[in-house]
């Protein structure tokens, strides 16, 4: 079996090495050049643990290839996975240009049947776009090949995207034949020996399941932190509270962490491209509307607790910031809640030294000598005014707080995360601040 992934992105790259890892010969195209390059000589684009070992191995043996053109690979493919991108518009609407480009061209090229696959996130609607599109080209060009066309959402996970892909607890594809049914079923057979299953629907049902999900999942966490908030005030304690809830079943204890915001590149763009949606069929959707007003605001908490903290005067104060991606396990740094800790604290005249395992490259890219990046965690710390948490990496957990007590000139830590005990890190001495409790007792 062949397909054609276009798109060589975080999602389309995923695919095109899984799908390969299970021995389906498979073309992954871009119109980037220099990436397209770099991975044929093994470079990989992104940072996703795993992810290189399996690139390699497949390209290697055969399975595995890269291109800028996916014309001349069009012929022998029964399937072509649309992994391009979708921007938001000013508006908040998905920029669905590059996911019509790639309609367009299978429309102009192809010479046999094709199943037509958006891997993309997309607004309801688009699937019959594509449809529309490629029909438009066969027409113009006299011809009349069947081809058939499918929505399968990813579910994966930034920082563990190979093992939820390789072994998913569900795959959700919307097809509109037998046919195009039978193919996906056959193409996904490898990955449900597990005993989860494909879940077939109609096409539309699968473009909004996955907004759904990642609605459902930003709405848990702005709920979290909008309960935090309010517990800072009456003294209760958000971690005992989650805790609390999270032993239901019913609710259950993932994506009920208080911290500083989600980021990222899906939930954001996914609520607002849900938002926008409802809006142009007229109808308003109250909660995400609150869901992303929330996050918007938690993203900001921080640096207000640091502002209260120093009594207003922040210039020329030096802040220890640890971890710049959105989430451990990735260095994607869109809609990162450090994001917007960066450019308050530079606006408030802070200098800002900066360390991530992995998202220094990125951060060096976005703002160049705003910030001073450290290639080691404790070196970030020296002359520095206070510590601030900003992502949850794993070697954050149990740090050398000695080391920590010895750098800093003032003794405060500010843990977005919720990642130190409040008790322990009072009787080692600091000042600690953290979501959702009120350290001051």
């Amino acid at each position: 079996m062949k397909i054609a992934v276009v798109g060589t992105g975080y999602v389309g790259l995923v695919t095109g090495a899984c799908f390969a890892e299970v021995g389906i010969e498979v073309i992954c195209v871009d119109i980037d050049k220099e990436k397209i390059d770099k991975l044929k000589h093994g470079i990989i684009p992104i940072y996703e643990p795993g992810l290189d070992k399996i690139v390699k191995s497949n390209f290697e043996k055969g399975r595995l290839s890269f291109s800028t053109d996916l014309v001349p690979n069009l012929p022998g493919c029964e399937v072509v996975f649309s992994a391009v991108g979708t921007p938001p518009d000013e508006d908040g609407s998905a920029d669905l240009s590059y996911v019509l480009e790639v309609a367009r061209q299978v429309g102009r090229n192809m010479e046999d049947y094709l199943l037509i696959v958006t891997k993309s996130t997309v607004p309801v609607g688009t699937a019959a776009k594509v449809k529309e599109a490629i029909k438009k080209e066969l027409a113009q060009r006299g011809v009349d090949i069947p081809f058939d066309i499918a929505s399968n959402p990813e579910f994966l996970k930034e920082g563990d995207a190979v093992n939820d892909f390789l072994k998913p607890d569900r795959i959700v594809v919307g097809t509109e034949s037998a046919r195009a049914r039978e193919i996906m079923e056959r193409l996904y057979k490898p990955f449900t020996e597990n005993g989860h299953p494909v879940i077939f629907m109609d096409v539309p049902s699968a473009e909004m399941t996955k907004y759904a999900a990642n609605a459902m999942l930003a709405t848990r966490i702005s709920f979290m932190n909008d309960l935090a908030n309010l517990c800072e005030r009456l003294g209760a304690d958000i971690n005992l509270v989650r805790e609390g809830i999270g032993s239901d079943r019913r609710i259950g204890k993932k994506f009920i962490n208080a911290g500083i915001g989600y980021g990222g590149s899906c939930f954001p763009k996914d609520v607002k491209a849900l938002i926008r949606t409802a809006a142009e069929n007229q109808y308003e959707l109250k909660i995400l509307r609150a869901v992303e007003e929330v996050n918007d605001r938690q993203k900001s908490v921080m640096f207000d607790k640091i502002k209260q903290y120093f009594d207003g005067n922040l210039v020329g104060r030096t802040v220890a910031m640890w971890g710049l991606a959105f989430k451990p396990e990735t260095d994607d740094m869109r809609e990162a809640p450090s994001l917007v800790m960066i450019e308050k604290l530079h606006e408030a005249g802070c200098r800002i030294q900066a360390y991530d395992p992995v998202a220094y490259e990125e951060a060096g890219r976005k703002f160049g000598n705003i910030i001073r990046i450290h290639h080691d965690p404790y070196e970030a710390l020296e002359g520095a005014d206070c510590l601030l948490i900003v992502t949850e990496w794993k070697e954050f957990s149990i740090p050398k707080f000695d080391v920590i007590m010895e750098k800093l000139s003032t003794p405060a830590i500010f843990d977005g995360r919720n990642m130190y005990d409040k008790d322990e890190l009072k009787a080692l001495g600091f000042d600690y601040f953290c979501i959702g409790v009120n350290t001051s007792k």
